[in-house]
């Protein structure tokens, strides 16, 4: 057991230390979150690509970020095992390093089809090499506090599309698209290797001074730790992976829709923009929040308050399609869009334990990249079928009330095997 006096960090006590690794993990996060900036390089790389004698189409200058997402989600479970074999911060360093190169071979991308492989295959398998570690790092530091620690972690994620996209469209003005890219990716190779120095995991057994871990309820395990493979044998985990999926199904579908939905109902169009960074800050905001609520309620509890929150924004959106409603429903969709990337990843500490948390939190992971897949392809189905982005709330409503119904009858924690 280690003894809780003598672990520090940065040279400061790791009662007090810990809270600086969650910086760096918020900050690392905002790096990497640049993702979601794109819509602010789209209209000036296809002026850039025009200019080369290419004519390039809506859909072809939105593939680098699907593939971008795709790589994301399939390199989490892929490289999660290598998190304790060379550590959180050589993880980090190679992950931040692939990141930056991937942002930096664009600004020489000749075509958009260079851009599929420079952005979306390295710089995507980059931040999904070390999205997780910050996180597997939060959780391990505080079992105590476990879903707020995670949930701020995340929020640099959360906030990076107000911040970077602020950033970018200043530096395309100033200097243009492809200056842009190198910028960012200089900054992010050396930013994301500065900050990654720190990080490391605790010792096997320490746990913050006076604090013990809470009894377990009958049937339930003392401390349940599971491996990735026992992990895929409980309930629990196809449970959890469907609310994760129905989570950011809604959520995506909703960030995805966000702008369109509020000209067709009569926002203007600038308003429209700036309301998604407003969106955008509820949905950082929704990390630290719903992560402090699956501490105090648990994670089923959190689960089922989300999916009520959704089903109601759904109704009011497709029932009183009014700029308020609009604004409201909005900011309630993607705050639980950033509800749920707190709760999955503090439901699966909680449950399946931190010994092999960065591969078992890989494998739930995927629940958000199939949600980002299909998501934005439901819309756009729904909208040609329809005629109207409004028509995308019935099937929230629906997904949100099969979530609820998930969550009442299966997210529990897994029982303690029995003794033979």
């Amino acid at each position: 057991m280690s003894d809780t006096t003598t672990e520090k960090i940065m040279g400061i006590d790791a009662e007090k230390g810990r809270w600086v690794l969650v910086i760096l993990g918020m900050v690392i996060n905002l790096c990497l979150g640049s993702i979601y900036s794109w819509s602010v390089f789209v209209a000036p790389l296809t002026a850039y690509f025009t200019t080369l004698g290419q004519s390039v189409t809506a859909n072809e200058i939105l593939l680098p970020f699907s593939v971008f997402l795709a790589f994301f989600a399939i390199a989490m479970p892929l490289t999660g095992k290598y998190i304790e074999q060379l550590g959180p911060r050589n993880v980090v360093i190679i992950g931040g390093c692939l990141t930056g190169l991937g942002w930096l071979l664009s600004s020489f991308a000749g075509s958009v089809q260079w851009l599929y492989i420079f952005y979306g295959v390295i710089a995507g398998t980059g931040v999904g090499i070390a999205y997780g570690v910050p996180v597997a790092v939060a959780a391990r530091w505080f079992p105590d506090r476990r879903g707020l620690a995670v949930g701020l972690t995340l929020l640099g994620f959360g906030f990076s599309a107000l911040i970077t996209a602020n950033i970018a469209g200043y530096l395309i003005g100033a200097s243009g698209v492809m200056n842009t890219f190198r910028i960012f990716g200089i900054v992010f190779i050396v930013l994301i290797f500065v900050l990654a120095l720190p990080l490391k995991f605790p010792e096997p057994g320490w746990k913050p001074a006076g604090w013990t871990p809470p009894a377990p309820k009958p049937g339930q395990a003392v401390t349940c730790e599971l491996n990735r493979g026992e992990m895929l044998r409980t309930r629990a985990f196809y449970a959890l992976w469907a609310c994760y999926f129905i989570g950011c199904l809604a959520g995506l579908m909703a960030i995805g829709i966000a702008k369109p939905v509020g000209t067709d109902i009569g926002v203007a169009t600038g308003l429209a923009t700036l309301l998604v960074g407003v969106f955008a800050v509820f949905n950082g905001f929704g990390r630290p929040g719903f992560g402090l609520l699956t501490d105090r309620i648990s994670p089923r509890n959190t689960a089922m308050v989300s999916f009520v929150l959704i089903a109601f924004a759904a109704v009011l959106l497709w029932q009183v399609p009014t700029v308020p409603v609009y604004i409201f429903g909005f900011i309630i969709l993607w705050g639980c869009l950033g509800g749920w990337l707190a709760i999955a990843p503090t439901a699966c500490g909680s449950y399946f334990g931190t010994c092999d948390y960065p591969r078992c939190y890989g494998v739930l992971f995927l629940a958000y990249g199939a949600g980002g897949i299909v998501g934005p392809q439901l819309a756009g189905f729904i909208k040609t079928s329809s005629g109207s982005y409004l028509g995308v709330f019935p099937y929230v409503f629906i997904l949100a009330l099969l979530g609820l119904l998930i969550a009442f009858t299966m997210l529990k924690p897994p029982k303690a095997p029995r003794s033979n």
